[in-house]
């Protein structure tokens, strides 16, 4: 007979007749069974509930970053207004660079006509970097950004957020008056003010962002800040977001000079994309505990096939076969069920993620209500994304689990002498 990688074809035979034959035929069919799905349902649990952590990781870090860069530029540099052009071109050209965009910011309050007022984050910006972000001008709800940057120092036109214009009470069209702090006068600081006219409205999905931050052309802004060609920051966007650490040293060569301060979107949000990485490596541990629950029942299984075939293990060794034959046959047994439910919890819970969209959508209408309220979190489905990386983790894990909880039971096998185990037939 053939032999593949040591195991030969008779103990497959063997292994695969066991795991068929009745209980009453002292087999564990239904044990078999009933540890297939408990691996099945655990395998697939463990792909679809990382799936969709790792989904809403991505939909807030993409939320997060289209409103920002992924790598940032502030120091000297900026203050050298002779070279500072040459300096966004040579960042520019840097490979996987995709937008360089200068901005500042100033803190201030909002004034409707009508008198209500909030406190708001004005940023200036590039019209045409503004209108190039998609989390802008795709999530425009009213107006539009037609003539945002329009006129003599980009025009009096303005974004607002939906969540900030609603507490105002404004729509596109109204005028509001931006107060900006520490403007100087002749009769020494006063606050400045000026009344712009709102241009569009943006709905990021994003509330921080939505309710607090007012977009205004960056020639305007620095004349209203009273800050003329002065910039706070230099915002650069990448290819691949996740691995910015890897464009930052061509970056900072581009940049040059000295006491340039260059840093990614992942230390500016230290705490949270620690705190993320942490509930990744906690949950990926504490739900693997669900495989290591249902490899249990192959245990008891294999332990209850090795007893109900004691006999046929003292017949074997009588005929010849070894305790390394002995030992093959149970665990193939084993890992059969272990690998056939790795590979249906697989295919399950690549089929989940890939359809949890119109799955919510089928158990909505089923039910008559919503699962998910898009009002609150700010999208219509749950978001799942499958890392190849990870699933390759859970299914290598899982059937290493399944060789491992196997083997004690098949090493106990493979220890029984023919004469005890005839002893009392």
């Amino acid at each position: 007979m053939g032999a593949l990688f040591g195991f030969k074809a008779w103990e497959f035979d063997l292994a695969f007749k066991y795991l068929r034959t009745k209980r009453k035929d002292g087999g564990i069919a239904a044990i078999a069974i009933i540890s297939f799905i408990g691996i099945m349902l655990a395998v697939t649990a463990l792909i679809s509930v990382l799936s969709v952590m790792n989904g809403f990781r991505d939909e807030m870090v993409s939320r997060l970053l289209g409103f920002g860069g992924d790598v940032y530029v502030a120091g000297a540099p900026l203050n050298d207004f002779a070279h500072r052009d040459d300096m966004l071109k040579r960042i520019a050209a840097v490979p996987g660079v995709t937008q360089v965009t200068p901005h500042i910011d100033s803190p201030g309050l909002v004034q409707s006509a009508h008198g209500d007022a909030m406190p708001t984050l004005m940023r200036g910006v590039i019209p045409s970097a503004i209108k190039a972000t998609p989390i802008i001008r795709d999530n425009i709800k009213g107006g539009s950004l037609a003539n945002f940057g329009v006129g003599d120092y980009g025009g009096d036109t303005i974004l607002m957020g939906d969540d900030l214009a609603q507490n105002l009470g404004v729509n596109p069209g109204d005028e509001v008056t931006l107060i900006s702090p520490g403007g100087s006068t002749a009769f020494g600081a006063a606050p400045r003010r000026k009344v712009y006219t709102v241009g569009g409205l943006f709905n990021s999905g994003v509330s921080d962002i939505d309710r607090l931050f007012i977009y205004l052309p960056i020639t305007q802004a620095q004349l209203f800040f009273d800050r003329e060609d002065e910039w706070d920051q230099v915002e650069i966007k990448v290819k691949k977001p996740y691995e910015v650490e890897s464009y930052q040293p061509a970056i900072r060569n581009a940049v040059g000079g000295q006491g340039a301060l260059v840093y990614n979107w992942k230390e500016q949000n230290a705490s949270m994309w620690g705190a993320l990485k942490i509930e990744r490596t906690a949950m990926r541990f504490i739900l693997f505990f669900i495989v290591i629950i249902a490899m249990l029942n192959i245990i008891s299984g294999i332990v209850m096939l090795v007893k109900n075939k004691t006999r046929d293990v003292a017949i074997l060794r009588t005929m010849g076969a070894d305790r390394a034959a002995i030992l093959r046959i149970f665990f193939i047994a084993g890992t059969t069920i272990g690998a056939l439910g790795t590979a249906c919890g697989l295919i399950i819970g690549a089929l989940f993620c890939t359809f949890i969209g119109p799955i919510q959508h089928f158990l909505e209408w089923v039910f008559h209500t919503k699962l998910f309220d898009p009002s609150v979190y700010y999208l219509d489905a749950v978001p799942a994304k499958m890392e190849p990386t990870e699933v390759a983790f859970v299914v290598i894990a899982s059937f290493l689990a399944a060789c491992v909880s196997t083997f004690f039971p098949a090493l106990w096998a493979s220890k029984l002498e023919p004469v005890e185990a005839l002893r009392y037939e």
